[in-house]
C-alpha cells in the first residue's frame, strides 16, 4: 500500500492506549481551557485520525507562512496550508503550559485535545492577509473561507497535540465517520492494491457516478473510496446525513459489491480551491489512496478559480516528489443526447453546448423542491427521491 506523507506508518494524534486515555482526561479537567473554534476543532479531529500526518500539533507562525506562501514548513517538509488554531483571547491561558482544547460543536464543550504549548503568537493584518491571499487567491471577505478564517481571531497558539475524541462526528456518523487508520485497514482488508478516491461535499448525481466508473476501469483500480465531507458548510449546501442517505442509495443499486466504500472525514470545508485540492490530496494518500479524483472547480465556489486551477496547481506548485498519489484529472462530465451515455466533454470534440444534458445547481434545487425529479439523464431516479424528500421537509 501506498506510505502516507513524509513517513513510513501512519502517527494518528488520537490516544488508543485506555489507561493513557483516562488519565489524560482525567489531568484535562484541572488544566486551563479554551473553547477553539469549529475550524481548529476540524484541525484536530484530522490529526487525531492520522489525514494530517507527519503533523504533531497546530503550527506556529513561520510554519503556517511558510505553508501559506510555498506549501512548506520552516523544516522544509511539505504541507498545503496552514493548520491553525486561532483565539481572539487568550485570558485564560496565558503563561500557561499545558491546556485543554475544548469542543465548541458539541453540548458541554468537551475536552477535545490536550496541548503543550510552544509559542502564543499574535498575527498581524499583514501576515494575515498574506495568509488569506495565498491560501484563497481572493482577500473577498464575501468569500465564505476567507470570512471563516478571518473571523477567528489573531492569537495562534502552537504545539504538539494529544487527541481525546472524535468530536460529533463519531457519534452523529457512525456507520460513515473513518479515520485514516481505519480506512487503510479496511483497504488491506478487501485486498484492494490499486485505490482510487473521490472527495464530495454534495450528493453525486449521475455524472458524478458515472466518473467514478470511468476512472477506476481507466486507472484499473480494485476499489473506490468515496470520501465525504462531514464537516460544516456554507449556508444553502445540503446536510451531510442527506449526502449520506443519497450516495449510499446509489452505491447499493448501481456499483458492483465489493467495488465501493462509503466513508466520511471530520473536516469544515475551505472552499480554497486550487490549494484544498492539493491538501485533499494529501489527506487521501494518508488514508491510503494511490489515486484521487481531481476535476472542474474542484473544492471551489463561486467565479474565485479558474475551472483547472485545480489540476494546474499540482504541476506548477506542489514540489516534485511530495506526494506519492497519482492524480486523474477528469473533465466536467455529463449526459451525451448524442451518445447516450455520461462522456467527459473534452472527450466530445463534435458536440455543441445543446448535445448535453446541463442543469445548474439552482434550477436542480428549483425543481427538487417542487417536488420534481431532474430528467434520468442528471440524476437516477432514487437519489433523486431522497432528495425532494429533503427540500420538500423545508417547505413544511
Amino acid at each position: 500500500m501506498i506510505k502516507p506523507v513524509g513517513s513510513e506508518t501512519l502517527n494518528p494524534l488520537f490516544v488508543y492506549d485506555t489507561e493513557e486515555h483516562h488519565k489524560l482526561m482525567s489531568e484535562a479537567e484541572s488544566l486551563p481551557s479554551v473553547i477553539i473554534s469549529s475550524q481548529a476543532a476540524g484541525n484536530a479531529v484530522m490529526m487525531g485520525a492520522g489525514y494530517f500526518n507527519p503533523l504533531k500539533g497546530f503550527m506556529n507562525l513561520a510554519d503556517a507562512m511558510g505553508a501559506a506562501e510555498k506549501l512548506t514548513l520552516a523544516d522544509g517538509s511539505f504541507f498545503p496550508v496552514p493548520v491553525l488554531c486561532l483565539l481572539d483571547n487568550i485570558d485564560a491561558i496565558s503563561g500557561a503550559g499545558r491546556i485543554a482544547l475544548r469542543d465548541p460543536n458539541m453540548e458541554g464543550n468537551p475536552v477535545l485535545a490536550v496541548m503543550d504549548v510552544a509559542a502564543i503568537e499574535e498575527i498581524s493584518s499583514e501576515q494575515m492577509a498574506l495568509m488569506t491571499q495565498q491560501v484563497y487567491r481572493t482577500d473577498d471577505i464575501n468569500h465564505p473561507g476567507v470570512n471563516n478564517f478571518n473571523k477567528q481571531g489573531r492569537f495562534a497558539i502552537s504545539g504538539p497535540i494529544q487527541v481525546l475524541h472524535f468530536s460529533y462526528f463519531q457519534n452523529d456518523f457512525p456507520d460513515t465517520f473513518r479515520t485514516a487508520v481505519e480506512i487503510r485497514n479496511e483497504i488491506s482488508e478487501r485486498g484492494w492494491k490499486r485505490v482510487v478516491a473521490f472527495q464530495t461535499r454534495n450528493p453525486m448525481h449521475l455524472a458524478h457516478e458515472e466518473l467514478c466508473h470511468m476512472a477506476m476501469e481507466r486507472l484499473e483500480c480494485d476499489g473506490l473510496v468515496i470520501h465525504m465531507l462531514l464537516g460544516k458548510l456554507k449556508k444553502g449546501d445540503i446536510p451531510a446525513p442527506v449526502r449520506d442517505a443519497a450516495i449510499r442509495k446509489m452505491v447499493e443499486l448501481y456499483f458492483p459489491a465489493n467495488s465501493a466504500m462509503i466513508t466520511g472525514y471530520g473536516f469544515d470545508m475551505l472552499y480554497a480551491g486550487p490549494r484544498e485540492a492539493v491538501l485533499h490530496a494529501y489527506f487521501r494518500q494518508n488514508m491510503g489512496a494511490s489515486h484521487f479524483i481531481v476535476g472542474r472547480d474542484h473544492a471551489g465556489v463561486g467565479d474565485y478559480y479558474g475551472a483547472f486551477d485545480a489540476q494546474s496547481v499540482f504541476t506548477e506548485m506542489v514540489p516534485e516528489g511530495a506526494l506519492e498519489i497519482e492524480i486523474f484529472m477528469a473533465d466536467h462530465t455529463a449526459y451525451s443526447k448524442k451518445l447516450n451515455k455520461v462522456v467527459m466533454m473534452r472527450e466530445a470534440p463534435d458536440h455543441t453546448k445543446e448535445d448535453f444534458v446541463l442543469l445548474s445547481g439552482t434550477k436542480v434545487r428549483e425543481m427538487l423542491g417542487r417536488g420534481m425529479a431532474p430528467p434520468k439523464e442528471f440524476s437516477r431516479p432514487e437519489v433523486a427521491q431522497i432528495l425532494m424528500d429533503y427540500y420538500q421537509s423545508l417547505d413544511s
